[in-house]
């Protein structure tokens, strides 16, 4: 932040997660804008295994909101709350102290509403106000992340011009429904998909690009070091019902034993109609994983490599290695015969 400073910023925009809120990281900050985009069970052991503590943890950020008094050039900076009022807790969130407070939405009713969406493989087009707005990265969910982004946009007196420029000029966020192409004959989307929402979300704008009699298979897995057990059974349901093939591979185990992990995911995905060895695969080392998934896709299918993104790194036995899901599904594609 202190170099944004230097080289001119005059506007800086904050991810406070609930670890960094635990942690302290974001004392010293004084925001003027809290943006509420959706809330779901994560990192609750980290909270005490409470859902309601972990929500409590996030709302600190909301309840300080105005507490502090900025004044810039003269003038009296406006403390604003922006909720994503789709979401059920939109409502806890809002009732913090604000000066302003804007709502956005897809389904309801809200100062800011998406209307028109309309997916296609190149991205999402959709009207604000009967403004037109293009994102060019895949899945419908990424409008609730561009509607609080157009708000704040305009409240620093950004036109709608520029704001649909950069939208549409916004073409790849690196391990975030983003595409890897070796001119192979099917889509391959790596994404950082790691819990319910997002594998839900990640699976829904798969099943609704794809061709008629293409498939979808999806490589995923889950944390060690204690992290949400909870939602391994939950993401081996998503995939069991909305994938037509699952492999389940490492994806930072830290010290625990991965194959616990990927049973606790498998198990569920076969209560879920799927088969071991037919249409499911339980594959511990992770490029072996990805080689599989890639392996069984056939002309237009939809490959999902998920759960790290563009991180850089993988952590097994306590051992951190160099990684990058994009660069070994490069490599791995590279590999097969001109004709995929």
């Amino acid at each position: 932040m202190a170099q944004m400073i230097k080289n001119g910023c005059k506007f800086c925009i904050v991810e406070t997660t609930s670890e960094g809120i635990k942690q302290y990281r974001h004392i010293g900050v004084y925001y003027d804008i809290a943006v509420f985009t959706n809330l779901s069970p994560e990192h609750l052991e980290a909270h005490g295994g409470s859902f309601e503590k972990y929500k409590q943890t996030k709302a600190k950020m909301f309840a300080v909101l105005s507490s502090h008094k900025k004044i810039i050039a003269d003038k009296k900076i406006e403390k604003i709350v922006i909720a994503n009022k789709d979401s059920e807790y939109a409502d806890y969130f809002l009732n913090f102290k604000a000066d302003k407070k804007i709502t956005f939405a897809i389904n309801n009713k809200a100062d800011y509403i998406a209307n028109n969406i309309q997916e296609t493989n190149t991205g999402v087009n959709f009207e604000v106000a009967k403004v037109i707005f293009k994102i060019g990265i895949l899945g419908k969910f990424n409008v609730y992340n561009a509607l609080p982004a157009i708000i704040v946009c305009r409240l620093v007196g950004v036109s709608d011009y520029l704001i649909a420029k950069g939208l549409l000029e916004l073409q790849t966020i690196p391990g975030r429904m983003e595409k890897i192409d070796e001119k192979q004959n099917f889509t391959v989307i790596v994404d950082y998909a790691h819990e319910k929402e997002s594998i839900t979300n990640i699976l829904q704008t798969a099943n609704s690009m794809k061709k008629i009699g293409a498939r979808v298979i999806i490589l995923l897995g889950a944390e060690g070091g204690g992290r949400d057990k909870a939602k391994r059974p939950i993401m081996g349901e998503l995939s069991g019902k909305m994938a037509d093939y699952v492999i389940v591979s490492n994806v930072d185990p830290y010290e625990d034993d991965p194959k616990q992990i990927l049973e606790n995911i498998a198990v569920s995905s076969e209560k879920f109609g799927k088969i071991r060895d037919k249409n499911l695969f339980v594959i511990e080392d992770r490029r072996l994983g990805i080689r599989k998934a890639l392996s069984l896709a056939k002309a237009n299918d939809i490959v999902l490599i998920t759960g790290k993104g563009a991180e850089q790194s993988i952590v097994i036995g306590g051992k951190r290695s160099s990684w990058d899901d994009r660069q070994i599904v490069r490599e791995e594609l590279k590999s097969f015969p001109p004709t995929r």
